[in-house]
């Protein structure tokens, strides 16, 4: 019997399209071998934060998936995707075509040169924690705690709702 995990996405792009490139994101996660698509959160309208100024808003979301992966294949298997969105990684927090993040992995604490779960910076943005409060309230950011605790704690002044089905 293969190990089944469940893992918390992030989903955002602000480039050619966004809200069909995270549609198109999530088919692809659907489809990608080894991984089953759970749920996916409402798309929402959010500002940039830090990056190049005057680049324009993103469209995020966020999803949570079972999959047979491990941390670091779940990892390759979303940078895949990206690349095939033309992602290019030359500008921090700059536009971009797509971007998919592992916000958690089960209860998982990991933290290498490749990956850090839960994300080091999820508790602290609320284009992360409204999309997530969607459709997991209750998951823990590690000692930062609940998503709905973090999102009652953050600026959420530039966040839209986009639409409600992704």
């Amino acid at each position: 019997m293969v190990d089944r995990h469940i893992a918390w996405i992030g989903l955002g792009s602000n480039l050619d399209d966004p809200a069909g490139r995270i549609r198109r994101g999530v088919a692809e996660i659907a489809a990608a071998p080894g991984i089953e698509l759970l749920a996916v959160s409402p798309l929402y309208r959010t500002a940039p934060v830090g990056g190049p100024a005057e680049q324009p808003m993103f469209c995020n979301a966020a999803a949570v998936l079972a999959t047979e992966l491990t941390p670091h294949a779940l990892l390759d298997a979303l940078q895949a995707i990206e690349a095939a969105h033309d992602r290019v990684r030359d500008v921090r927090w700059g536009p971009r075509t797509l971007d998919l993040d592992i916000l958690a992995y089960d209860e998982r604490r990991l933290d290498d040169r490749d990956l850090c779960i839960p994300h080091p910076r999820a508790h602290e943005r609320g284009f992360v924690l409204a999309p997530l409060a969607d459709i997991a309230p209750a998951l823990r950011l590690g000692a930062h705690g609940r998503v709905i605790d973090c999102l009652a704690r953050v600026a959420r002044d530039d966040i839209q709702l986009w639409e409600t089905s992704p």
